[in-house]
């Protein structure tokens, strides 16, 4: 596996110019996002990335976990790694200043994530868990939780998990059975007794941290059925004493490790809770509102998620360039020299590696468009925070059908060699699969999309998006057709379309928007590296936007037929037929 190399200036551009971190900065809160402390945070989290995270990814992924005894074990460095992560201080970006964080942009903590991932993305996941956690306590914790849990949460001194999915619910959080039974003596009276059994728990044990506190969801004895009677408790590994010292270890383990496709080194639990009655966890927010209170924490977590598309494509974007520049092979077809040369040379994988990098590229852009839109949201931007509604769904799924496609294609890239796993190739897709899933399938996303998203402010927020491409587009003629499919599918959508429907070309509509949105985001990169700023991108970012703009976006384009061939075909033949 190729070592890892921070795309620092490509993340510094997209910061700048998609993000808008200059505009942020001249807010009081954000004041102190200055250029010269930006650049070192992208510079400096990149070097740490390269040089801690990235030498683990390969033992992580040959060696995994193990579960021993109740402990989760992990290779060798890992430990050292994190606490070398935590030292630094990487883990309080975004965190409030009130608590030991630096209060910075949402946008950077993007950036430390990025890199983090691009270098390790099971490691990543680690700190990624953590920062919903602090999210979700920060906006619904008490007082008094929140200086006993986010101080060290936000050091990373501790870590946080979220425990949704059960065995029996899956995707439907409102299935969930765990229980919260409220203690009236002793001790730990007004807290709950949780019990139940939690599935896909993602670092839910392990000895890296000094503490984990998971967020859990669970029903309270009268709540109502469904989502409405869910309520959030905030259930720690050890018991925090009064003086924030460690007691004894709470009543919760660890059943089992899941053995899976990818990310390998990142422990996926099975996790009960109460096994002897005796699990103590404190209601967080109001009774019955927990699905709100750990949405909180979603939101943000989705993004993320869809920043994990743009680190799997950068490693495997990288390490495909390496191996066709090196790989020499056939004389290219079209050269009178007749000598073999590298397969750098051949067109088609010249197509394959500017594809890569385009798709890449083109995620980027709309992640930092994302933050940067969640961020002006924080400054009191309703504009802003409703936009940021609508991306999110858009960053999650199609960036991270990015994610797996370019994993895919850097396997394609390295032919035979790309099948066998000594050369990581493999990895790197084999990795990139989980995250369609997690945090709300894409097509939970694309169905998030053409319900909730399209009926904000009756349909506005959307129309309002795809108006300011239009607006833009100028001369790129396929973008504005693109941009202006996209408008008609919406409206066909919210005055015509039967809500099956709709979810049938959802799908496909969050990939049209999507590379809409990344596509503008791209062409103001290119707009900006014309006009002085990235120099060492003047090369590469005008031909990687226009192979984005001349060849992704009419394969987009394309989908309009099947966003708006409604349901009736796929509901044409009877279940039976189907499975026939």
């Amino acid at each position: 596996m190729t070592p890892y190399t921070p795309p620092t200036q490509d993340q510094l551009l997209a910061i700048r110019v998609n993000a808008g971190i200059e505009e942020l900065a001249q807010s009081e809160r954000f004041a102190a996002a200055e250029p010269d402390l930006v650049e070192a945070i992208v510079e400096g989290v990149g070097q740490f990335a390269a040089g801690e995270f990235a030498p683990l990814n390969r033992v992580g992924d040959l060696e995994g976990t193990k579960l021993e005894n109740g402990v989760v074990r992990l290779p060798e460095g890992f430990k050292q790694a994190y606490e070398a992560y935590v030292e630094q201080g990487w883990n309080a970006i975004a965190s409030p200043e009130a608590f030991g964080g630096q209060g910075l942009p949402f946008t950077l903590a993007c950036n430390v994530l990025e890199n983090l991932g691009s270098a390790n993305m099971a490691f990543n996941l680690l700190p990624m868990l953590s920062v919903g956690a602090i999210e979700a306590l920060e906006h619904h914790g008490s007082d008094a939780q929140k200086a006993k849990y986010l101080p060290n949460l936000v050091s990373g001194a501790w870590s946080g998990t979220m425990n949704l999915t059960e065995p029996q619910a899956g995707s439907d959080v409102g299935a969930l059975r765990s229980t919260a039974t409220p203690i009236e003596q002793g001790e730990h009276a007004g807290k709950y007794l949780i019990k139940g059994q939690k599935i896909y728990i993602t670092w839910g044990e392990h000895e890296l941290a000094g503490n984990i506190i998971h967020l859990v969801l669970a029903r309270l004895p009268d709540a109502p059925e469904g989502s409405r009677g869910i309520s959030l408790f905030v259930v720690p590994k050890y018991h925090v004493k009064d003086d924030g010292s460690l007691g004894p270890r709470n009543d919760l383990r660890c059943v089992s490790l899941e053995h899976k496709l990818g990310i390998n080194a990142s422990p996926t639990c099975v996790m009960s809770y109460g096994d002897n009655g005796e699990c103590v966890g404190e209601l967080v927010g109001e009774p019955n509102r927990g699905l709100m209170a750990m949405f909180t924490m979603m939101n943000n977590a989705r993004i993320n998620v869809g920043n994990q598309g743009v680190q799997i494509g950068e490693r495997a974007t990288q390490q495909a360039i390496a191996y066709a520049n090196e790989r020499v092979q056939s004389a290219r077809a079209g050269s009178p020299d007749k000598n073999p040369v590298a397969i750098i040379e051949h067109p088609d994988v010249r197509r394959m590696l500017l594809r890569m990098k385009a798709l890449t590229e083109g995620a980027r852009a709309l992640l930092y468009y994302c933050a940067g839109q969640v961020d002006r949201g924080t400054l009191g931007d309703a504009a802003a925070k409703a936009r940021a509604e609508v991306l999110v769904p858009l960053i999650k799924a199609w960036g991270t059908d990015v994610g797996v496609e370019v994993a895919g294609i850097g396997i394609q890239v390295h032919g035979g060699m790309g099948f066998v796993e000594e050369t990581g190739a493999a990895q790197h897709w084999r990795d990139s699969k989980i995250a369609p899933i997690y945090e709300g399938t894409n097509g939970i996303q694309a169905a998030d999309l053409v319900t909730r998203k399209l009926g904000l402010e009756a349909g506005g927020v959307v129309d309002a998006l795809i108006g300011d491409i239009i607006r833009d587009a100028g001369e790129e003629s396929g973008l504005k057709a693109l941009a202006e499919d996209c408008r008609a599918i919406a409206q066909w959508m919210a005055t015509e379309a039967s809500l099956d429907d709709r979810l049938a070309g959802s799908v496909p509509f969050c990939t049209m928007l999507s590379v809409a949105v990344a596509g503008w985001q791209l062409m103001k990169q290119a707009e900006a590296v014309q006009t002085g700023a990235a120099p060492s991108l003047a090369k590469t970012k005008p031909v990687t936007t226009r192979f984005f703009l001349d060849r992704i976006v009419p394969e987009a384009s394309g989908l309009k037929a099947s966003a708006t061939a409604g349901a009736g075909l796929l509901y044409s033949l009877p279940a039976e037929a189907l499975a026939g």
